[in-house]
């Protein structure tokens, strides 16, 4: 589910009897609706877009690129003359991608390179003959250029050999996390996404990444270029409003190896959930570098209420229970699970109450 105003999928306001699109309900008066420092700072534009995602199966290798490489990208295929909707283009707008997704139970997802010596440790527990190439590159190089060199290799393998590699990685995986190996649940994960993708080279590339698992509250923050898979599990993603994605593997949609490595960040390190700070009483804020948006949750018992600081404009997702938003004139919304409301920069003040959890999207910079 999508909520908020990029243009391929605009969320619906409804005031007075009317549907509007976001997108066109922000057009009509960019700075007051925005505020002047978030339309001075982004644009005429809402600059995040809050989700719900459910990943029933695991998701696609893929990563997304920053403004620099989406903006030169987004040029060069419109040059190539090719159609925003086709299948082939990766470059939908001109707009980077950093997300932060906030589990809402359980949740399991590949992120960013692990350290090389842990990676090495793992395949080399494998035993896979034909893993050799790869092992060789990490120990002679290792850091970023060694794993450059191994996931390249990997990427580019003629698919009757990447077809073999993955029968022969996945039957290790199977043996290795029967008996109780570290890092059981990725090698588990191994097995899954080749049971789903057979002959795809990236379930061996998904042993180099870090296998983060989340509980309920806890978040993961990716920076462009951070190579992910959302293996399974539900949670509120925010990001910069975009719908760039390079794809790479472990997906029926279209993959695009050399632009993939050409946006990939080989840095590798190991991946903790996002900090978090108290904003009063009721609210908790994920701290990342993110300009173009912050996320909050707000957690409320009967009889409690919270005034929000405004940062400009700000959208209110109702996660469970049922909120009551309530401005200073006495204007009332309610809020109930799965329900969302904006809230532009000139709106009053507002005071939620109620028994209820709410996420709160606000912009990162600009908003005063």
């Amino acid at each position: 589910m999508w909520i908020g105003a990029h243009a391929s999928a605009p969320s619906l306001v409804e005031e007075g009897g009317r549907r509007f699109t976001l997108t066109d309900w922000i057009a009509e008066s960019p700075d007051t609706r925005l505020g002047r420092g978030v339309r001075e700072r982004f644009g005429a534009r809402l600059p995040f877009l809050l989700k719900i995602l459910a990943a029933e199966t695991p998701l696609s290798l893929q990563v997304h690129p920053s403004l620099e490489q989406a903006r030169a990208g987004h040029a060069r295929e419109d040059a190539l003359g090719i159609d925003l909707s086709a299948r082939h283009r990766n470059y939908r707008d001109t707009n980077h991608k950093p997300e932060i997704l906030c589990a809402l139970g359980r949740f399991d997802a590949l992120c960013g390179f692990r350290p090389v010596a842990h990676t090495l440790r793992l395949l080399e527990s494998l035993a896979v003959a034909s893993l050799a190439p790869v092992v060789d590159e990490l120990r002679r190089r290792p850091g970023a250029a060694g794993l450059e060199a191994a996931f390249s290799l990997l990427m580019t393998l003629p698919p009757e050999r990447a077809a073999v590699l993955v029968g022969e990685v996945a039957e290790a995986c199977r043996r290795e996390s029967a008996r109780g190996a570290e890092d059981s649940a990725q090698l588990e994960w191994a097995v899954v996404l080749a049971k789903l993708h057979p002959a795809d080279v990236g379930v061996v590339a998904s042993l180099l990444l870090n296998h983060v698992r989340l509980e309920a509250g806890e978040a993961l923050f990716l920076r462009s270029g951070s190579l992910h898979s959302y293996l399974g599990g539900t949670g509120i993603e925010l990001m910069a409003s975009s719908d760039n994605v390079l794809r790479g593997g472990l997906t029926t949609k279209h993959v695009d190896v050399d632009e993939l490595l050409a946006v990939v960040d080989f840095s590798d390190r190991a991946v903790q959930p996002v900090p978090v700070r108290p904003l009063g009483a009721h609210e908790t804020q994920f701290v990342t570098e993110a300009v173009d948006f912050r996320l909050s949750i707000i957690a409320l018992e009967a009889g409690q209420q919270h005034r929000p600081s405004r940062q400009g404009p700000e959208l209110l997702l109702c996660s469970s229970g049922v909120a009551r938003a309530t401005t200073a004139s006495g204007a009332a919304t309610e809020l109930r699970r799965g329900e969302s409301v904006f809230v532009g920069a000139d709106d009053e003040d507002y005071v939620l109450s109620g028994a209820a959890t709410l996420f709160r999207a606000t912009a990162g910079v600009g908003a005063a």
